[in-house]
């Protein structure tokens, strides 16, 4: 019985490193002028977005494509980050 409660508890504390890995994640990205800087959670909200002078030599169409692809660059990285974590959790769950 004892084994039994250590493994639950061991269990149950990888469940709660999970969680708190997942909420950790985030997604940085940068655009390759350097203009803009995009910031994202694990699940691909924006959480800061940061531009340099270089927007004002942009147009309207350019300014939102350098926008729209760099936040949605860092939204790719927070989820492969975030797969990387679950694939590591069911290796370890598994074995």
């Amino acid at each position: 019985m004892d084994e039994l409660e250590e493994r639950v508890r061991r269990q149950l504390y990888r469940f709660q490193d999970l969680a708190d890995q997942m909420k950790a994640v985030r997604g940085r990205e940068t655009s390759e002028d350097g203009a803009v800087m995009a910031e994202v959670d694990g699940n691909g909200a924006l959480q800061d977005l940061q531009f340099s002078h270089a927007v004002s030599r942009m147009t309207p169409a350019e300014f939102e494509r350098v926008v729209v692809t760099t936040a949605a660059a860092a939204a790719r990285n927070a989820f492969e980050r975030r797969a990387e974590i679950v694939n590591r959790f069911n290796e370890e769950m598994a074995g």
